[in-house]
């Protein structure tokens, strides 16, 4: 691929424009119109998914799709970002990043960190749910009718992404990243599957479902208790009204009670086990957290303890604590809002791009 130094050289102006543009939605900018702008993909159903109704269409480069699966009930939004470049450059190939939004959001969340908007790869904003926790249920038949999270984004989002964009399909040019309910998604896709995944980042994720805490978050999805956790998560615009029907508590991963091994499928998908974290190696693996308030107080308990256990098992990772937020941006507050994961994305994005270039 000749394109790639080139393009990579580019990046550097392509983040800190990526940063300014972050900095003006924190500021309480209103959102640009929808141009009358075309889509320049036509795309073809297949590996389960039939398309609905026309794109909603951003920009040439910023569109959404919305399609059905037999794995979930309902229809589906996948929101799309491409490079500037991918028109003009027919024969180009493009690396792939996967964001999974917060409990209680939209695939609309993403345009609150414009960093994940990139002229060096395309990122894909797949539905997870009001509460999907990028799980297959426990249970199927719930007032939210087939949930099966997990199968939806591996083998079907992945493949017709690949099958439908010039994107480099292996995983040393593919990442999955995402914060809070969405940081479990990603560090526990890439465990599930690192032959898709060579990239992973989690922000302020709930990562460690040896935690209490970590796992009354989930019952509070499932049984639709809004609160801290769902409040400053939706859309970046610090509301929510909630995470959808009530559902049994048991709905997602079964039983959270320790009690007879009742608990063995939190167990079995805790990203923070040892056994899971081995699953890592040869993965590029990033952490980023805040400390303040009642959430990143305990988002930053699970970070530390994956860290500890990454590097115990000698897998290099990179950890971000950025506290109070004062060295990341004036922005951020070191809470879980969107002040912080903006600014987080925007750090993070240069990174990822050179691990890409790396990969060749």
């Amino acid at each position: 691929m000749t394109t790639l130094p080139t393009r990579w050289r580019r990046h550097a102006t392509t983040t800190a424009v990526a940063a300014a543009m972050a900095l003006t939605a924190l500021l309480g900018s209103s959102p640009a119109p929808a141009h009358a702008d075309t889509v320049p993909v036509t795309f073809t159903n297949g590996f389960g998914l039939t398309q609905v109704g026309a794109p909603e269409v951003h920009s040439s480069t910023d569109f959404t799709i919305t399609v059905t699966t037999a794995q979930l009930s309902g229809t589906h939004k996948i929101r799309i970002f491409l490079p500037q470049g991918y028109a003009a450059n027919p024969t180009e190939r493009w690396p792939v990043t996967y964001f999974l939004h917060g409990g209680g959001g939209t695939v609309d969340d993403a345009a609150a960190a414009p960093a994940l908007h990139s002229d060096s790869m395309i990122t894909v904003v797949p539905d997870g749910g009001l509460k999907g926790w990028y799980a297959d249920w426990a249970m199927q038949n719930t007032a939210l009718g087939a949930a099966n999270w997990q199968t939806f984004h591996t083998t079907q989002v992945v493949p017709f992404i690949d099958a439908n964009l010039r994107t480099i399909a292996d995983r040393a040019h593919r990442a999955v990243v995402g914060l809070s309910m969405g940081g479990y998604g990603a560090l526990h896709y890439a465990e599930a599957r690192p032959d898709l995944f060579g990239h992973t980042a989690s922000l302020s994720g709930g990562i460690d479902f040896g935690m209490p805490e970590v796992r009354a978050a989930v019952l509070a999805t499932e049984l639709n208790l809004t609160g801290a956790w769902c409040a400053v998560s939706t859309s970046g615009t610090g509301q929510c009204t909630g995470y959808g029907p009530y559902v049994d508590s048991d709905a997602i991963f079964g039983s959270p009670y320790p009690v007879f091994n009742a608990d063995h499928k939190w167990n079995e998908l805790n990203p923070a086990d040892p056994a899971n974290l081995a699953k890592l190696a040869g993965t590029d693996v990033t952490l980023y957290t805040g400390n303040q308030g009642l959430i990143d107080h305990y988002t930053e308990i699970a970070s530390n303890t994956v860290k500890a256990r990454l590097d115990q098992l000698g897998i290099p990772s990179r950890y971000v604590d950025y506290g109070n937020g004062s060295s990341l941006s004036p922005n951020c507050d070191g809470g879980h809002d969107y002040g912080c994961w903006a600014a987080a994305f925007a750090d993070y994005l240069p990174h990822l791009a050179a691990s890409f270039a790396a990969a060749g």
